[in-house]
């Protein structure tokens, strides 16, 4: 079979088809980016302290009757318990004064049987105000957006198997469907569960939506152009989206309002349907040579060049030799039956695991890091965009291999040198932290480029979707290992780093694919060879711009 890059090279890289493509497929992101994360402040859990009914106390009384603890060396009106309400009302009416005739650390407790009072200085309300997921229920605040993530795993799962399927352009408005109605509907949610739920089936639809745009904008552009699109594109649009949010969150302190804002802006793609066609790639691996071909002249057309007579010629026999023989189903276990390709699998799957809970514990993190949530959630976002570029960069000049260790050595160091900072020195421990989310981003990046090019067409979506649905296990585990800082502060950054370097060490042992073609075939997959040295990059063509043009 003709390489596909060759056969399409009479349509030019940067023609209106290939602009059209691009930019309609990264404005898809957008919203993928405000809504990955919207769970930051809708989950966010305000100040709050028992509430105390309207009853005959003094003054006195009623601000003595939350009792005070120390937090973080602070005292504070304790969340989750308050002195008995009958006997502060029998002292009161007493005319007793507590702190001077009564010690109030000999009063029995109880817990907030009247509700709560939520502090109103950052958020209106959130789903923990309106559901009153603190205290015996405070395990449900980080459970929330675990179920999130685990939908995101889920659609992981099923969106690559069906993209190779069905199709990546089916998948790709499906999913993204799926994402806008479902978190719509959360606004009418009348309890934690049936939000839950919600939350749950609009996370098949985030990452899947991402996963379908990447393949389809990839295996339609080519060159230097594709490379644009998978590295900087695709996740400048991420970061921008991300970078909203707070935006959003600041002027919409209801977690209602906020839901709105963040669902409406997925009706405005629905015209795309008619503007963003189907992988040609994906087309003719499947056999269906007449459609590759007509979308292929239409964007001769729109870039006003004239296609060959014959634009397929060496897929038609491809194509009648489909028609005879039953045609092989690939699925998820092609990524395990053979030696070489289940070994990079394996290890692919660790690096994405340790790269998407580094990336979403940190991110999930952000509300800790400053008073202000909105500034704190805007610099994390923000350190996003060098990240990218920096991802661009390496694409471009360095070897994959050597890129991913890097990275994820310097993410992990960072994190690890968090606990030698003295607490007299927050800026220092922040600045660290988003060192260490500047590498595990950087690293994301790259991951998606790096997992494409190593499988062929006929394994490509679904290769991708099951390394992105195993990060999710991390990205599902990360909120509650951020709970671990209760036992010990920097066990968080300690486990984080560790898993970091172990994945340095294990990348050690995957392939390179820095300036070859992408493979279309399993067995061209399986005649590649891990270099002895990360180093150095055998290079098998003579022309470095031929050879830069032939990769993703």
């Amino acid at each position: 079979m003709q390489d596909y890059d060759d056969t399409t090279a009479f349509l030019g890289q940067w023609g209106r088809f290939q602009q059209v493509v691009f930019f309609l497929l990264c404005a898809s992101i957008v919203p993928n980016g405000f809504g990955a994360f919207s769970v930051v402040f809708l989950t966010d859990i305000p100040g709050h302290h028992c509430l105390v009914p309207e009853v005959n106390l003094t003054q006195d009384w009623r601000n003595a009757t939350i009792p005070r603890e120390v937090v973080d060396g602070k005292r504070e009106p304790s969340r989750c318990s308050r002195y008995r309400l009958d006997v502060v009302r029998n002292l009161s009416a007493q005319g007793l004064i507590p702190g001077r005739d009564v010690n109030l650390t000999d009063l029995e407790q109880e817990g907030c049987v009247d509700g709560w009072i939520y502090s109103k200085d950052i958020y209106q309300s959130t789903i923990v105000s309106e559901f009153d997921l603190v205290c015996s229920d405070h395990w449900k605040q980080p459970f929330t957006s675990s179920l999130y993530f685990l939908g995101v795993l889920v659609g992981s799962f099923f969106s690559g198997q069906l993209s190779d399927g069905f199709g990546r352009k089916p998948v790709f408005f499906a999913t993204m469907a799926v994402q806008t109605i479902f978190t719509f509907v959360q606004m009418f949610s009348p309890s934690w569960t049936v939000f839950s739920i919600l939350l749950f089936i609009s996370g098949l639809g985030q990452i899947s939506n991402y996963v379908s745009a990447f393949v389809l904008g990839s295996e339609i552009l080519t060159g230097n152009v594709r490379v644009l699109f998978s590295s900087l594109g695709v996740c400048l649009c991420f970061a921008f989206g991300y970078m909203m949010l707070p935006l959003f969150a600041y002027f919409l302190r209801d977690w209602k309002s906020l839901i709105l804002c963040i669902s409406l802006p997925g009706l405005l793609y629905i015209p795309l349907w008619w503007f963003i066609p189907e992988s040609p790639r994906w087309l003719l691996s499947q056999g269906r040579v007449e459609e590759a071909d007509t979308i292929v002249r239409k964007a001769a057309k729109m870039n006003k060049v004239e296609a060959p007579q014959i634009i397929f010629k060496d897929n038609s026999v491809h194509a009648d030799e489909t028609n005879t023989h039953p045609k092989e189903n690939h699925n998820i276990f092609n990524l395990l039956r053979t030696k070489n390709i289940r070994n990079t699998t394996v290890i692919l799957c660790l690096v994405w695991f340790t790269l998407s809970i580094g990336y979403f514990g940190l991110s999930l993190n952000t509300s800790r890091l400053h008073a202000n949530p909105y500034l704190s959630c805007f610099i994390s976002a923000a350190v996003e965009v060098p990240a990218y570029i920096s991802s661009w960069l390496a694409l471009r000049y360095l070897p994959r291999r050597l890129s991913v260790i890097c990275i994820l050595l310097l993410g992990g160091v960072s994190l690890y040198l968090i606990q030698l900072v003295p607490e007299s020195l927050p800026d220092l421990s922040v600045a660290l932290e988003m060192l260490g989310k500047f590498g595990l981003t950087t690293g994301t990046s790259l991951m998606f480029a790096y997992t494409a090019e190593l499988y062929p067409t006929v394994l490509r979506n679904t290769a991708t979707g099951t390394c992105t649905m195993v990060s999710r296990v991390g990205s599902s585990i990360a909120p509650f290992l951020l709970q671990l800082s209760e036992y010990f502060k920097y066990l968080p950054y300690i486990l984080l780093g560790t898993l970091a370097v172990v994945s340095a060490f294990a990348a050690l042992f995957l392939p390179e694919s820095f300036g070859r073609p992408l493979p279309q075939t399993i067995q061209q997959m399986q005649k590649r060879e891990s270099m002895k040295c990360p180093f150095i990059t055998r290079r098998e063509h003579s022309k470095p711009a031929v050879l830069f043009e032939s990769r993703l």
